[in-house]
């Protein structure tokens, strides 16, 4: 699977695409392999769960997708455009417009509502503020927080932190999200709840989610599970 993704009629394109990506990295003693050319297709409207131990090459692979990293070998394709060989200004556009990122830790602004903070990576490419606002303030109930919209971070508890830092990654309705264990700083019961927000919300706006995560029952309530072994992305039994 050395070419890109074909459409065949109707059928849509994935989001993201792996195809035959090598990824390694020189030490002391030899290069070390963390991708072995292996391929990964996910969809449109698509929840896909990655766990994988520490050391297996989980943050890489992200890294990779986020184009972070430049894969040794193969290509990485978002939305069907090849990726590798763009330069770094068009990439972090690409990364800008058309990706979403989840992590651990929300990095929210502290100094400012959770209405601004939702509004200002729209302001950043170019929204009008009147129609950057009203953005925010349509997801952010969406996501249950009405009532907490002039509230800074300080003031929402740690699900709500988080389904801030959710509503701030999809603001300018990207293809594709990137989660990196978005619920390992929050409670059993909230984790759950926060999770059932992204999984609604994506399945509202048609985006594909890949979502690193430890959290078995997290990843069983999602459409595929994959993990990473000997270099390879496979399926996890």
């Amino acid at each position: 699977m050395s070419s890109g993704p074909q459409a065949a009629g109707a059928q849509p394109v994935p989001a993201l695409f792996f195809a035959q990506v090598e990824r390694r990295y020189t030490q002391a003693e030899g290069a070390l392999e963390i991708l072995r050319g292996t391929d990964l297709a996910i969809w449109p409207g698509e929840l896909v769960a990655l766990v994988a131990p520490s050391g297996a090459g989980k943050s890489t692979l992200l890294h990779l997708a986020g184009l972070l990293e430049r894969p040794d070998g193969g290509e990485v394709y978002i939305g069907g455009r090849p990726t590798s060989g763009m330069p770094d200004a068009e990439r972090t556009r690409l990364r800008r417009e058309e990706m979403g990122f989840v992590y651990q830790f929300h990095h929210l602004l502290p100094e400012f509502s959770a209405l601004e903070n939702v509004t200002m990576p729209q302001l950043i490419r170019g929204l009008k503020r009147g129609e950057a606002k009203a953005r925010a303030a349509e997801l952010l109930t969406f996501l249950g927080l009405k009532e907490r919209l002039s509230h800074r971070p300080a003031e929402l508890s740690g699900g709500e932190q988080q389904r801030v830092a959710i509503a701030r990654a999809v603001a300018n309705g990207p293809r594709l999200l990137l989660a990196d264990e978005p619920t390992g700083n929050l409670d059993p019961g909230t984790a759950g709840h926060v999770f059932s927000v992204l999984m609604s919300l994506v399945r509202a706006s048609g985006l594909a989610a890949l979502v690193a995560t430890h959290n078995l029952d997290l990843a069983a309530r999602m459409d595929r599970r994959v993990t990473i072994r000997d270099g390879m992305i496979t399926p996890l039994d």
